[in-house]
């Protein structure tokens, strides 16, 4: 039980990267929602409902990021809504840039700290 509380909180933290990645996405050419979701794959989110990223997308759209339309192009079936980023999504994917390289110093250094621990590098306070 304890375990898989653990998971769905890694979980959630991961999944809050989610906006970042349909930016950067977005930054890349316009797309409709399973497009994005397929692309989102190589960032390592896991299986991500295609419900969520609809999700996000739309509060994304009401924020000003992103904007969509829709695709009636009869090639490609069915209509769908596109969507394409927007000067405020590009700032915003820019802001995201900046924290995750911060917290990605942060990380490296709370690692390599703890990999020195463990191999009884540093000074044991106890």
């Amino acid at each position: 039980m304890r375990h898989r509380n653990r998971h769905r909180g890694r979980r959630g933290h991961i999944r809050r990267f989610l906006e970042p990645c349909l930016l950067l996405m977005l930054r890349m050419g316009k797309s409709h929602g399973y497009e994005l979701s397929q692309a989102i794959a190589p960032f390592g989110l896991g299986e991500v409902d295609l419900s969520l990223v609809y999700r996000m997308l739309r509060q994304m759209e009401a924020a000003g990021l992103v904007v969509s339309k829709w695709d009636a192009d009869a090639s490609s079936g069915a209509p769908r809504r596109v969507y394409r980023l927007t000067e405020q999504g590009e700032r915003r994917l820019s802001v995201w840039v900046d924290d995750l390289g911060d917290t990605d110093r942060f990380l490296h250094r709370f690692f390599d700290t703890y990999a020195d621990r463990a191999t009884g590098g540093g000074s044991d306070d106890s």
